[in-house]
């Protein structure tokens, strides 16, 4: 199945940049910059094994030692979406958050990961590649979230690359509410907004999430009943990652994910990679571990990959030119 799943065009609407470097990269970059190699040790999460939530946050402060400058940021990038491309993802939404370095600013950082975008266009012409601009939960104070959408703000207009932005990081950190305002502000300048939530239960600060209205949610593993039945009212699509959660611990297994549910609810849901470098796998294996775990056809992924097209947060003209790629794919993949 997995084989199959590579032939299948795919969305990804929920990837972390400076997760999603393969090993070798980051064993390159660390070798270059003189970097104790043992300290890579913790980068990746080989399979069967798994780490708490809150563990599994500190495995960035890995990569952050290494992307302290500009020629750094561009190289992990353009290798991230060279991966992707050769995973036959043909519209990707990665995130990321902009940090100031002694020798990087937040400006320089984003201008860095978007020339790598654009460069890409040209290796990678089958892959589409937007920007969301992450604040994270974890360091960011709201003045900081502030300047992250008013640099987002900056590079959407007009029709840039940059569509929305996000709210992730360590969930044990900080508090939804600190980054409602710069958040509203986005939605003010017509940006699109993604949000973490649930990661961990916490009820109250997920009811605040959920009466904001984002466009998208992504992991949702720790509802109660009453955010549970909020979300079904809303029907906000949610960006599901399945090894992702088992790894941290969020969900016992991939047999008790909760991706199940909501698919047998016909909520939207779209299946996406997380940090694939950090958790060993690519969207192609996320779409042959659903079809295995809750027994999918060819079809229903197919429908599953499609669909995705729909919760872009790109224009209607991209919309309508990944619906006619679907199109298009249906009839040379096999199905049978």
């Amino acid at each position: 199945m997995e084989e199959w799943c590579r032939t299948l065009p795919k969305i990804e609407l929920h990837a972390h940049l400076n997760g999603s470097i393969r090993d070798e990269i980051v064993e390159r970059i660390a070798k270059r910059k003189c970097v104790d190699l043992n300290e890579l040790a913790g980068y990746r999460i080989p399979d069967a094994k798994t780490r708490s939530l809150a563990d599994a946050f500190d495995i960035f402060s890995v990569i952050y030692k290494l992307t302290t400058d500009a020629d750094t940021v561009y190289e992990i990038t353009t290798e991230v979406l060279k991966d992707f491309a050769e995973d036959n993802v043909i519209y990707l939404e990665l995130r990321t958050t902009p940090r100031s370095r002694p020798t990087l600013s937040k400006r320089c950082y984003v201008e860095t990961v978007l020339r790598a975008i654009g460069d890409a266009r040209v290796r990678h012409p089958t892959l589409d590649v937007r920007l969301l601009l992450s604040v994270d939960r974890g360091a960011d104070t709201a003045a900081d979230a502030l300047d992250t959408v008013a640099l987002a703000t900056e590079f959407a207009a007009p029709a840039g690359p940059v569509v929305g932005v996000d709210l992730a990081g360590n969930p044990y950190k900080g508090q939804f509410e600190t980054y409602l305002p710069a958040f509203q502000a986005a939605r003010q300048a017509g940006l699109r907004v993604t949000l973490h939530a649930a990661e961990i239960l916490v009820p109250a600060e997920t009811e605040q999430i959920l009466a904001f209205r984002p466009d998208r949610l992504g992991h949702c593993c720790c509802l109660d009943e009453r955010c549970e039945a909020m979300l079904q009212e809303l029907g906000i699509p949610l960006e599901l990652c399945l090894t992702s959660n088992v790894k941290c611990q969020s969900v016992s297994c991939a047999s008790d994910h909760h991706f199940k549910g909501h698919y047998d609810r016909r909520h939207p849901v779209i299946l996406c990679t997380d940090d694939k470098g950090v958790f060993s796998t690519s969207l192609s294996q996320e779409y042959a571990l659903a079809a295995e775990t809750f027994n999918l056809t060819r079809r229903n992924l197919f429908d599953l990959a499609s669909q995705a097209a729909e919760h872009v947060f790109a224009d209607e003209s991209t919309k309508s030119l990944l619906r006619e790629h679907f199109r298009r794919a249906a009839e040379t993949l096999a199905f049978d």
